[in-house]
């Protein structure tokens, strides 16, 4: 789901995006919905595009400090990267998404505030839950990246990857 999709005018769209982890390995995901819609609805991690000269890194801080209103962070490696298109708000939306590792000493049971959100994300963004990697891999619901459950719980196991690791194209 875009962040700051107001302004998105097509093309493909430069993302950071954030795998936000509590001291006790719980990750962090948005609710959005369809803003028309929402039973029609998925979970996935903060993050949005890239705005005027800021590096992906500089977008990532941005977007969890407005859409969590969590700034206490160490930003860590990019873990992974994906190419998604997908519809949304109807418009269809090409994106280049790069994964940042982040941790925060916030605990699960400190509930973000998002602090800046644009008219589209008061609209379509519903909340937000700390996750455990059981509690997502047993989920029914929809989440983005579709793998998130195993990437988490390789990361968790083996540590981040030496490299980005370049996750399946997906085009919903």
């Amino acid at each position: 789901m875009p962040a700051e999709a107001d302004s998105y005018a097509g093309g493909l769209r430069k993302v950071a995006r954030v795998v936000l982890l509590d001291p006790g390995d719980r990750i962090l995901l948005l609710h959005g919905h369809e803003p028309d819609d929402p039973a029609d609805d998925w979970w996935f991690t903060p993050g949005g595009g890239v705005e005027g000269d800021e590096t992906r890194e500089e977008a990532a801080l941005r977007e969890l400090a407005e859409e969590t209103g969590i700034t206490e962070v160490e930003l860590g490696p990019v873990l992974w990267r994906r190419m998604c298109s997908f519809p949304f708000a109807g418009r269809r939306w090409d994106q280049d998404e790069w994964y940042y590792l982040a941790r925060t000493s916030r605990t699960s049971r400190t509930q973000p505030q998002a602090a800046s959100l644009t008219e589209l994300e008061r609209r379509s963004v519903a909340g937000a839950r700390w996750w455990t990697c059981q509690e997502l891999t047993r989920a029914h619901e929809t989440v983005y990246p579709t793998r998130l459950a195993e990437l988490l719980r390789r990361l968790l196991d083996e540590g981040p990857p030496a490299g980005p690791v370049t996750l399946d194209t997906e085009i919903v």
